[in-house]
């Protein structure tokens, strides 16, 4: 089985909301970039371009999209509700009924996949100097 049917599988063994949604992300996430590639890491749905862009994750009460350099994007939306304190990666927790800010969230994959593309990344911190010795 490739990676798009092993997707295709999971969508369709999960609950009807959670299914709903998980289909409606990677929809999405293929139309904000059609060069996008499927990926089956962790047992789960993964998306890459020039590196690892988010993956999609059905839990016991919500679908969850991690972005895994999240902390390096600009979230004017305030989409990011999971994961605000991780170091590097950020994850949006859609529960049953709630609302996708559509526009917003193909911004954000976008501007997801932008980060590895121009190999850009979190502003770098600076190393303490090492003393020297005399």
């Amino acid at each position: 089985m490739n990676t798009s049917e092993l997707i295709t599988k999971r969508i369709a063994e999960l609950p009807d909301w959670q299914g709903k949604i998980l289909a409606r992300l990677r929809k999405m996430i293929r139309k904000a970039d059609p060069d996008i590639t499927e990926e089956w890491k962790w047992d789960t749905p993964v998306f890459a371009h020039n590196g690892l862009v988010c993956a999609l994750g059905a839990f016991k009460d919500h679908v969850g999209m991690n972005f895994f350099k999240g902390a390096s994007l600009k979230d004017p939306r305030g989409l990011f509700n999971g994961g605000l304190d991780a170091k590097t990666s950020r994850s949006i927790n859609l529960r049953d009924g709630d609302a996708i800010d559509e526009a917003s969230l193909l911004d954000l994959i976008r501007a997801a996949v932008a980060l590895n593309v121009g190999g850009g990344g979190a502003p770098s911190r600076p190393r303490a100097k090492k003393a020297r010795r005399k």
